[in-house]
């Protein structure tokens, strides 16, 4: 009931945005009672197995829309998928569970110890918790192409934590969330200078958090401010790929493409359309489609941005087939175009398992529903930034921005001295999940981007949410979800680097080896006892 109680903290809705910070760690707090009084690390297992598949179940439960109501798939084989990705991962905070009982047995201070050694006690428990359960985070980010979505430290961008991501980015405002767990309830449970320490490790914790909320760290306008037009066609899954409403949907994104803002005085310097607004391959759409494209972009004045499934060949002339976003003016040829000759161009590099690439033995699963497309190649590690209006704009599609460390390279210099992102910018399609918790939870993911990298994010979405949201992480305006629409507004992009985006997750990687290295020798060196 904790875990499926957890999963409420990662979008408003039905709690209150200010209420999911606190109301994270004090559910992860629940586990970390349920760990600490386990009698052993196999009791902690299992505890920890049943808060993480009740917070994953809960969490991700819109995964069976997906796959049975878009896919196909039978009810009861989606159901099941659903409650088996969901205990598998439970097993990650099950394993985190475990190493924090095993590394710290006596987590309680008592009374026959000294005060320091008590204070010890506490601050080892803490802090072996949090770098445990940090761990196995990363790890659930990692292993496997990684399934990053819940990271706790989602739940903290409207709170104190939130301060930390531009240091330590996601995985260290886990890493203090987990540790303001554990301070929570050892402040609730230990006595003297154990609680002492407890309660000045969790009021440490949120003051660094407002203090680095509060700081700049470098970051600074670049330039002129982007008037950006971002289109929601709001074009439900099940009409998408329907070969008989085609010719409707292209002319729905047309018609907001082009249609007078509401806006006094705004004339866009981009227009942006969500993944795959071309539902079809970019040698597909005739010649006739791609000059009312390039009239739209010679109505405004301004380029015109899509996302686009694309086949064109490699240098090695052998056929490629990628989920792109490519950028074009009033001036590109449709000739052109259609042979995928574009001036700007992004291909997504971090692919989703079963909807756009095959792992290895899953050909049954993937048989058992429809899916329009899959098998896509990758896209380049680094890939050039769209200049576009004085602004450089570093596009990823979906699901990518769930990796924040794979964002970091277009943010920094290329190798060449390119310049790097002034502005982060999503292209989604998340009608596959209908009207649930998964759109308001990857607004909060693209809002962590921007806190991390002090840059701001605009959003271009099918269903929703499109936003633009500024280099604080604050949206500064949106649409409703599942409501056509275009979003008139101005972004200014910033430049700097963070330490973030520096180091990327070197830093937090290392104090939690760190603190587990030590654990480890502490554990064993009790285990072997006094020598004679």
């Amino acid at each position: 009931m904790a875990g499926a109680g957890h999963a409420l903290a990662f979008a408003p809705d039905p709690l209150p945005g200010w209420l999911l910070a606190p109301w994270q760690i004090v559910l992860l707090g629940v586990l970390v009672l349920a760990v600490w009084r386990a009698p052993s690390a196999r009791s902690a297992a299992t505890r920890g197995l049943c808060f993480g598949s009740g917070h994953f179940l809960v969490g991700l439960y819109w995964i069976y829309i997906s796959l049975h109501v878009h896919g196909y798939m039978a009810a009861w084989l989606s159901a099941l998928a659903v409650v088996i990705l969901a205990v598998g991962l439970g097993l990650f905070p099950a394993a985190a569970a475990a190493l924090a009982r095993w590394l710290v047995a006596q987590p309680v201070a008592t009374e026959s110890v000294s005060a320091p050694a008590s204070a010890l006690r506490a601050l080892a428990a803490c802090l072996v918790w949090a770098a445990a359960w940090t761990a196995f985070e990363w790890l659930r980010g990692t292993l496997f192409t990684g399934f990053p979505w819940l990271n706790v430290g989602y739940a903290h961008v409207d709170g104190s934590l939130a301060g930390w991501a531009p240091v330590v980015g996601v995985y260290g405002v886990a890493f203090m969330a987990a540790v303001c767990a554990a301070a929570f309830i050892g402040t609730a449970l230990w006595q003297g200078a154990a609680r002492l320490t407890a309660l000045a490790l969790f009021l440490l914790a949120i003051l660094a958090g407002v203090l680095g909320r509060a700081a700049d760290w470098g970051i600074e306008p670049a330039g002129q401010p982007l008037a950006v037009r971002l289109v929601q066609g709001n074009v439900e899954q099940s009409a998408k790929f329907n070969p008989a409403l085609f010719t409707s949907n292209l002319h729905q994104h047309l018609r907001l493409a082009r249609q007078p803002s509401q806006v006094d005085g705004f004339r866009p310097d981009v227009v942006v359309l969500p993944e795959t607004a071309i539902p079809v391959f970019q040698d597909q759409l005739p010649i006739s489609w791609w000059q009312q494209w390039t009239d739209v972009a010679r109505t405004w004045g301004a380029p015109m941005v899509t996302g686009i499934a694309l086949h064109t060949s490699g240098a090695d002339g052998r056929s490629l087939i990628t989920n792109s976003v490519i950028g074009f003016t009033e001036d590109s040829s449709p000739f052109e175009l259609v042979n995928g000759r574009v001036p700007w161009r992004y291909d997504k590099a971090h692919l989703v398992p079963f909807g756009e690439f095959i792992p290895y033995g899953f050909r049954w699963f993937v048989d058992a529903m429809v899916m329009p497309m899959g098998d896509f190649d990758r896209g380049a590690r680094r890939q050039q930034p769209f200049d576009i209006g004085g602004q450089h704009l570093a596009f990823n599609i979906c699901y990518e921005d769930v990796f924040g460390e794979e964002l970091l390279p277009a943010v920094r210099p290329g190798p060449h001295g390119e310049p790097g992102a002034s502005i982060l910018a999503n292209v989604s399609n998340l009608g596959w999940f209908g009207n649930t918790p998964a759109l308001p939870q990857h607004l909060q993911i693209a809002r962590m981007r921007s806190l991390e990298t002090g840059r701001p994010s605009i959003r271009a979405t099918n269903t929703g949410v499109t936003a633009i949201i500024n280099a604080r992480g604050e949206v500064e305006a949106s649409l409703p979800v599942h409501n056509a629409g275009v979003l008139d507004g101005w972004v200014q992009g910033t430049r700097g680097l963070t330490p973030y985006v520096r180091w990327g997750n070197l830093p937090v990687l290392a104090v939690v080896a760190l603190v587990l290295t030590l654990a480890a020798g502490a554990r064993m060196r009790q285990h072997r006892g006094p020598r004679a």
